[in-house]
Order: C-alpha cells, then structure tokens, then sequence
C-alpha cells in the first residue's frame, strides 16, 4: 500500500510554468502549473465531464480550461464556467492539492487527513543561495519504490555501478554503523572512510588529489525523504572539537522518493554544496556527473524490476550491508500498519 498521510516532492520548481505539466503520484493523476501570480495550483487531473486530463488544458489568466470541452476550473478545483450553459452542476469540481514550495522542490500533501506543514523536511541547503549552490533533476524509475529505497540505503553499489565517477573499493569493503530511531522516525547509515582515493566525482570538483577522509552519513526519513551528508577532506584532519571543519568540502545530497505506482517510482535529488559557491562551471560538472550516476541507478533497478515482473522465482539473501535497508523496510512497514489501525481525521 501506498503512505499517504505523508508528504512528497511533485516537481522541481523550474519545471512549473503556465502550462501545466502532469505527473501520476500515489497511483492519482495530478496536474501542476503556475498560476499569473506565481502560485502553484495542484488539481486532480481528470475532467469531470468526460474525464479528458487537465494537464493538457490551457491556463487563462488564473483559471484552467479543459482543452477538449473548455470546461474551466478555477485554483479551489471549482468550475467557473461551461460553455453553452451559465448553469454550473455542482458535481463539476475536482480534488485539489495543498502544496508548498521549498528552494528547488514542490512538496504535494497526499493526504486525507489535514496537512501539517511542520511534516515537510527542513531544507536550508536548498534555500540558503548565499552558502550553498545548489542543483538539481528528476528521473523516472520504472521499478517499485522499494527497489529505490533499498538502493540508496546500500551504498556500497557505489563501488561497482558507479566505479567511474563516485565509487572506490573502500566504500564496499569499509563497514558500516546502522542507528534508528522508531520515535522519530529516521534511519541513520554512517560509513567513514580514512585515507581512501578520491573518486573523480570529488577530484573533479574539489581539486583535491591522492588519498582523502571521505565521510557518508546517511538520514532517512521515511517514506520520502533521503539526505546523505558527503565530507570530503585531507588525511587526518578531522572536525575540530568546537565543531569547525573549514578544511573540509561538504556535500549534501538529497533525494525525494516519490512513488508514481506500484511498479513507478520518481527519483528526484539535489546536491547542495559549500565550496565553489556561485561557480557555474562546477555546477554543471556536478550536474553532468550526477546525471550520469542516477541513470545508472535508474537502468539498474528497471533491470530488477523486469526480473520481478516475469514471474521468476528470486531469492533474496541479506547481508551486513543490508541492515539500513532493512531497518527502513520495517519502518516503512509499521508507518503502513499505523495507517490501517489508524485512520486520519477526513477533510472535509
């Protein structure tokens, strides 16, 4: 089953414009545009009147015109207007969506029960332009969204999928610390490196060379929201007591896991940085190379996928480096169960 009293991330921000754009999240059809005012407006995407998806309608001034009847529907859901006719039925609305928009993401509430805004993710990487630059894309996954989490809970893939740009044989063979806290609700995967490669995803950007002190320190927050806290810095020179770590480059890498269907997920991420801040030219490096590692991860789990869909029998075996996964697959598990016993207070 699907969380739904939860929130995901719909779009990238500079994917919304006037025209609206569609995207199917939670197995519900949804549209997405910028209203004249710069307001992101969220509607089911289906037509009442003969099901045509508003996605391939037209915005007109703040309303939405159906592109095959012209029914209209203004920002609340509520058609304004049917053509030949100034009697609206009042069966012609649609579902809307509260969303919020946070730096370079559109967060969707799924929910039927009330939204709380407080559940939407802290991002000051993504906002803060002064310290941070920031980028950011979208892939589609044709794979469940089990597949993604599993993915990004097990690093050590790095060092055979992405051996060309991020991976090293350190990040597979360095052991990991695993911490969860059912309170509230994360899953920490901790993985320090000493005196390792940098990899040419890091050598590239950083400038540093040789061996380095690479840090992953992963935070899962189920269902959608992934940081990994990447801390690259010369040999033996770690964080001072006081917390001061100006010798070291600080990468925050994010990810919304938002599924689309059973077998669909969208892999949106962003990487956030503090070195070589305002640099285009790093940003389209990094970018370059970020698009490159998650189509790797894309091709890679539509592979497992298809494998899944044949009906083949396959045998799962876990091991040490599993146990982030697990620990989110029971997480994700119980946050199902609470849902079930526990419905939400319905909206109105």
């Amino acid at each position: 089953m699907f969380l739904r009293e939860h929130w995901y991330v719909a779009a990238l921000a500079s994917e919304l414009f006037e025209r609206p754009i569609a995207r199917t999240i939670l197995g519900e059809p949804v549209a997405l545009y910028r209203n004249e005012r710069g307001r992101v407006v969220a509607l089911a995407d289906q037509c009442p009147h003969r099901g045509y998806p508003l996605s391939l309608g037209t915005v007109v001034d703040d309303v939405l015109v159906c592109g095959y009847h012209g029914f209209t529907y203004d920002c609340e859901g509520l058609c304004v207007a049917v053509p030949g006719q100034d009697r609206i039925p009042t069966k012609l609305s649609v579902r809307t969506y509260r969303v919020l928009e946070k730096g370079c993401w559109l967060w969707i509430w799924m929910g039927r029960g009330d939204p709380d805004e407080s559940g939407v993710p802290d991002t000051p990487w993504l906002e803060d332009s002064t310290n941070w630059s920031v980028v950011s894309g979208v892939a589609k996954i044709e794979a469940a969204f089990s597949l993604l989490v599993d993915n990004l809970l097990d690093l050590s893939h790095e060092t055979f999928l992405h051996n060309s740009s991020i991976g090293t044989p350190e990040v597979a063979s360095t052991p990991i610390e695993v911490e969860v806290d059912d309170a509230s609700r994360i899953v920490n995967v901790y993985r320090h490196m000493a005196s390792v490669d940098c990899p040419p995803f890091y050598a590239t950007t950083t400038g540093l060379s040789g061996s380095i002190d690479r840090w992953q320190d992963i935070e899962y927050f189920p269902p959608g929201f992934y940081k990994l806290n990447s801390r690259i810095a010369p040999v033996a020179q770690p964080p001072l007591p006081d917390g001061t770590d100006d010798h070291a480059f600080h990468l925050k890498i994010f990810y919304g896991l938002t599924p689309s269907t059973e077998t669909s997920v969208y892999d949106f991420w962003a990487l956030s940085r503090d070195f070589c801040v305002g640099d285009v030219a790093i940003d389209v490096a990094l970018e370059k190379m970020q698009v490159s590692v998650v189509q790797e991860d894309v091709d890679a789990l539509n592979i497992i996928q298809q494998r899944v869909n044949s009906g083949r029998e396959m045998t799962e075996v876990s091991v040490k480096i599993d146990r982030g996964g697990l620990a989110a697959r029971h997480m994700l598990a119980q946050m199902g169960e609470d849902e079930l016993t526990h419905p939400p207070h319905l909206t109105a």
